[in-house]
């Protein structure tokens, strides 16, 4: 198992990053990952590892988590990336908004251009929104203000 998926893997389609903050007692996101891509070794406070030859980056750990801190970014387009994240707040954007992309930090980074927001029960309500970004801010850029 990999910290970050190869450069290969990257072209290859999304895939998942885990960004836990702290180590705490948690593993949603391994029963969540319908590929079993996501484990945690040793005790449950162990931070998770990816297996990126079974992530499929399908989205369905995001929701999952409880500290918000998973997210999918896709690097096959040819002109930008596209960064998956969880969205709990309203009014949900919509495809086609124009919005400001945060770091972690909440700096403003660069404009995005939301491209699919994914808002069912199978999702336990919370929302993924996906959003253009550019490639060299796709690991950096973890969410959006709306304009």
């Amino acid at each position: 198992m990999n910290s970050e998926p190869s450069r290969e893997r990257r072209k290859n389609g999304p895939y998942v990053v885990v960004e836990c903050p702290e180590r705490i007692p948690c593993d949603p996101c391994v029963d969540a990952c319908p590929k079993e891509a996501i484990s945690i070794k040793g005790s449950m406070i162990e931070l998770p590892e990816i297996d990126y030859e079974k992530c499929t980056g399908c989205l369905v750990c995001i929701p999952r988590c409880p500290g918000l801190a998973i997210f999918v970014i896709d690097e096959t387009p040819e002109d930008h990336a596209v960064v998956y994240i969880p969205y709990e707040f309203l009014p949900r954007p919509r495809k086609g908004d124009k919005a400001i992309g945060l770091d972690r930090e909440g700096k403003e980074r660069c404009q995005v251009e939301i491209v699919k927001v994914l808002d069912s029960k199978k999702f336990d309500r919370c929302a993924i929104v996906g959003f253009a970004v550019p490639k060299d801010l796709a690991n950096e850029v973890r969410f959006i203000k709306l304009e």
